[in-house]
This record gives C-alpha cells, structure tokens and sequence, in this order.
C-alpha cells in the first residue's frame, strides 16, 4: 500500500473511531524515548575531518536569510546559521544554568539588583575586529526598538532601569546598562528594579543570550538593518565556524573560523542546504545527508530501519498550540481583548473538546508526538503540571455540543451549521501553514471534527498558507484573515530556551502575543514566576502550575501535540550531543570517514 492511500484511509478511520475512542483520553499517550548522544564506534580520522558535513534542513519553503539572532522569526534561520554561534553570550550546565566558561560571565548583585556582564579578552568576531561591552548592550537596542520589528523583545526586558523610555521613544540610550571600562572594554553592568530567579538560568526573558556587532553594523539606521548587505551579503560571526558561502534560501556554507575563541573545531568543511518534507527519507536512503534539522513524526518509521543511521532525540523545548484571536493590537504593540468572533469560551473550548487529539498521535505520530495538557512542555519537567491534576482538554463530542448548545449557538430549522446567539451567521477561517501529507491530513480531520459539531470552518485564504505568509499574516496587529490557527512556538525569546518564563508568548505588550490576550489573572500569574518570592523553587513551580490551570481554563491559547526534537544520524559522525551542557555542538563533532557510511 503506498503511502498517500495509507493517509486516505487514516483520515477515514480517525473519522469512524472519532465516534467510540472516548476511554482513557486524558492520559498520556506513549512516546518514543531515544539517547541524547550519538558516537560512531570509531574514532575521527584526519581524512574524515578534512571532508564535507552534509546537514539537511527540512522545509517546504526557501529559509529567509535573517542572520541576526535579535531580528531571527523562524526556526529555520536560526538552524542554517547555527555553526556561526547564534551570538551566544553564555555558557549553561545540564540544569541550564549559567556557568561561567563561555563568552562571558555573570555575576548577580541581588541586593544592589546588578548583573555583571565580563567578557573573555582574547573574544574576536570572524572579521578579526574584537568583541567588546558595547556589543553586549547593542542586542536591547534592536530588540526594543519597534523600527526594528523584531519579534524577540520581551516585557521582561522592561526591568532594565530605562529600557522603557528607550522602547518607547523617550530616550535615545538605555541608562540601565552602563560600561565600567568603556564601550570598547570588555565588561556591561546591568541595572535593574530587581533581581528575579530567571536570571540565572540561561536564554531567559530579562537577559539576551548573545552579542550583536557594534562596530560591523553603526551606521546602519536600525530600520534599515534586516535588508543591508552587513546582514545578508556579509554577515559576522561569534562560533566556530564563519560563513564561506551561501546561496539565498537554499544554501549556507561553512569553515573553521581561525579569530573563534576556544577549541578548534574538527571538521573542515560544513554544508547545509534545505530540503523538502517530501523528499527528506529518499535523501537519507541514498545516503545525501549526515543528520537534519526538523525532523517530522511521518518520517520517522521510513527512517528507522536505515541500518547505516541511529536515531538521537530529546524532548522539544517547543510546543504546538491553537490560537483564537480574541483582540487586535494598536500601533505600540499592546494588546486589547474585544468582542471578536471568538470571545466566546465555551466556543473555544467546544472547538477543542471535538478533536481527538490522542488518536491522530496514534495515527500519525509514530510515538513522536502525543497529546498535550498545557502550555508548558515535559522538557520542563518539574515546572510542568502533570496529566492526572491538569488533563488539558481531552475528546469528548458530547461535551463540546453542549458546551455550544448552552452558549447560545443553535442550528436554525434546516441548516447544517449554528448561527451566532444572536441568530447571524457564523464562519470561522482556520489558519493552517502547508506542510507533508500527514500535515494536510490533520488538517483535514479538523475542519471534519467542527464541521460534525455544526461549525462552518472554512481554510483561511481558501488552503493551507506558505510559511513565511502565515506569519507575516499572523504577526500584524490587527488582521482578519484567521480566527483560529495553530503554530509553533518556544517558550522564551530565544533559541534553545531553557528558561520557562511565560511574558514573551502571552504578556500584553509582546509580539509574540499573537491572539491578543489581555487579563488581569494572567499578568498577575506570569509576573509572580519572577518576584522575589519565586526565589524558592518551590513556590515558583506551584505558580507555573497555577498558570496552566488557568489557562486551559480561558482557552485563547491551548496546547496541541508535545513533540520529540530527534534526527538520524549518520554512522560516520562522532561527537553528537544533544545535551543541554554541550555548549559546542558544532566544534565537537567529527567524522571517522570522506564518504557517509
């Protein structure tokens, strides 16, 4: 049978089993467990080395060239520049927190509310110029500057004394961050209205995890900086490696980057190139590729059985979730809830309570993804609240019909689907990004679930959307294009968060906040994560779960599938680690052969 009938007849089935699959929906569903670290029996060689690594980035459309981290909005970029170093400020353990070995070092003040940033001396950018304080400080000055449009500022930032008046317009300078020997030194003094526990952990909202190039980049109007050749044409770099070449959304290309501060990396030569979701298990059949980047669950019982290949993964920092748009944002970003088209909770919650989340998993997750219970994902351990105390929104048909019935949403004498409590018509636009055929599948057995509730969804813009559109779409602050969508999102403002801190994705003034919510609980709930009382883990942990609580309960935002972040990797490749204390992914691996085995 080949695999687009398999998909037809799942989508059947899920929609016959739909019906009677009601026992055990709000446990967990069973997942795949893999080791973090891959090592090929035998050691790197020397020939090995001086080879190509071949990497593929999976994706259904070109990447987008941002090489800045502070302007990056996608996934994408931030893998294909990653052998570059994302800029990364600070070294982390397997805990995440912050140790001080890498680039700098912190040192906390928590009576005087002062971090100490101090950069190591011998620190040198791929052009040879020095790293110094003021490119420490240079990374707020894009991200809160709304001419920038980054999407990475967070709220959090605001507890730098004078970061507020620079966001907003007030102030040409940040006077919270201050260099105790100079812009050209190698130490940034942070001052802030206070100390809160998320500062210690690494990639947390209140601190940028990375450096910008002053020197490479002044002059440069900062509305102008996504387009100006310093950032796409001749990008620097902090990592390991520098870019050679690369070819516009297709393409990067890498070498050893000789001004690189610690140990020299291993291999040679370095490329990644994009490759489609459809094309991804022939090109590892033929042996193309020595591991990828965004790995989906369809592929994973093609991949399996690849004898030269071993399977390495972790538990995703990212999570998919629904969004209903619940409001609009005004020309400051700030978010205000209306009576829009999805104000209605039992709505929302009716929307969700139709999908039987367990079994598309079963169906099509390959044990990769399973159903989510809140916002906050597993690889958060303890800060995540279990099933048994939060079971998410579980299937129930008959629970979300009456969760309709009782809000006021009935079907007129003959119509197929409910109007509006006040008797007009009701269609809702589903956002949905293009993706493989088990994406478009899913897809498909949602708008089947809320058409058999009596909704009349419809596709946004008629079909699925190319990525880059979907959240361009998405990221305006007023659009009336989706009510509700799903995308993915991690926890915190930059790559590999590890920090679960809620303000970047849900505070009013984020822009990350893309449904719009704005309610007092959830201010109030996000903001006790981080005062001084939080400094007990334990009083933290039992806020976060509080906050899951409640919002599964509100339902703008509910969460969809956790996920496994996995990849086959070739039997040449030594020194893979996914671990969160590998702090030099890049510059420890090898390869023990000149071809992939």
């Amino acid at each position: 049978m080949n695999h687009k009938k398999w998909l037809t007849l799942g989508i059947a089935t899920l929609s016959l089993m739909g019906l009677t699959a009601c026992s055990n929906q709000a446990k967990v569903g069973k997942h795949v467990h893999f080791s973090e670290t891959y090592n090929a029996s035998k050691p790197a060689t020397k020939a090995g080395n001086d080879s190509t690594l071949h990497v593929a980035e999976i994706n259904d459309a070109p990447f987008a060239g941002m090489t800045l981290p502070t302007l990056q909005n996608n996934q994408e970029d931030a893998d294909v520049y990653s052998p570059g170093g994302e800029g990364a400020l600070f070294n982390q353990n397997k805990n995440h927190k912050i140790i001080n070995n890498g680039l700098g070092s912190l040192k906390l003040n928590k009576k005087k509310n002062t971090a100490l940033v101090t950069l190591r001396k011998n620190a040198k950018w791929s052009n040879g110029q020095k790293v110094t304080a003021k490119d420490i400080e240079f990374p707020y000055e894009i991200l809160a500057n709304p001419k920038s449009k980054s999407q990475l500022y967070s709220p959090d930032m605001s507890d730098i004394k004078g970061m507020n008046a620079y966001h907003n317009g007030k102030a040409k300078t940040i006077s919270g961050i201050t260099f105790p020997d100079g812009q050209k030194g190698n130490k940034a003094l942070f001052h802030f209205n206070q100390i809160t526990p998320a500062i210690e952990y690494a990639s947390n909202d209140f601190m940028w995890n990375g450096v910008e190039p002053y020197e490479h980049l002044k002059g440069i109007p900062i509305s102008k900086l996504p387009s100006s050749p310093q950032v796409r044409k001749h990008p620097v770099f902090i990592g390991p490696y520098k870019l050679k070449k690369q070819i516009d959304g297709e393409s990067t290309d890498w070498v050893p980057d000789k001004y690189y501060y610690g140990k020299k990396p291993h291999i040679k030569n370095i490329d990644i190139q994009v490759v489609s979701s459809s094309n991804t298990v022939a090109a590892l059949k033929s042996k193309k590729y020595d591991f990828t980047f965004g790995n989906s669950a369809s592929d994973y019982a093609h991949i399996k059985p690849l004898k030269d290949y071993s399977e390495v993964g972790r538990p995703n920092f990212s999570i998919a979730n629904f969004g209903f748009m619940v409001g609009k944002g005004n020309k400051s970003g700030h978010s205000t809830m209306t009576h829009s088209k999805m104000g209605n909770v039992n709505l929302r919650k009716a929307m969700l309570y139709a999908l039987n989340l367990n079994l598309v998993a079963k169906k099509f997750g390959n044990g990769l993804s399973y159903r989510a219970n809140s916002l906050v994902p597993p690889a958060f351990n303890k800060y995540h609240s279990s099933y048994n105390s939060t079971p998410g929104v579980p299937y129930n048909m008959a629970k979300a019909k009456k969760l309709l019935k009782d809000a006021g949403y009935t079907k007129k004498h003959g119509s197929k689907y409910v109007t509006k409590p006040n008797g007009k018509k009701l269609v809702i636009h589903y956002g949905a990004m293009q993706g493989n055929d088990i994406t478009k599948a899913t897809d498909d057995y949602f708008m089947q679930q809320w058409h058999k509730l009596g909704l009349d969804v419809k596709y946004a813009n008629g079909k699925p959307m190319e990525m880059n559109s979907f959240y361009s779409t998405l990221q305006k602050p007023v659009q009336h294009v989706m009510d509700v969508y799903i995308a993915s999102s991690t926890l915190g403002t930059q790559p590999n968060e590890a920090e679960p801190t809620q303000a970047d994705m849900y505070a009013p003034d984020d822009p990350g906040n893309s449904s719009h919510l704005n309610t007092k609980e959830n201010t109030k709930l996000y903001k006790e994560m981080n005062d001084k009382k939080s400094f007990n883990l334990k009083h933290r942990i039992k806020i976060f779960h509080k906050w899951q609580k409640y919002m599964n309960k509100i339902a703008v935002y509910a969460p969809e599938f956790y996920g496994i972040d996995w990849t086959a990797v070739n039997h040449r490749v030594t020194g893979f680690d996914y671990k969160a204390g590998n702090n030099d992914f890049w510059g420890n691996l090898g390869l023990n052969s000149t071809h992939l085995k």
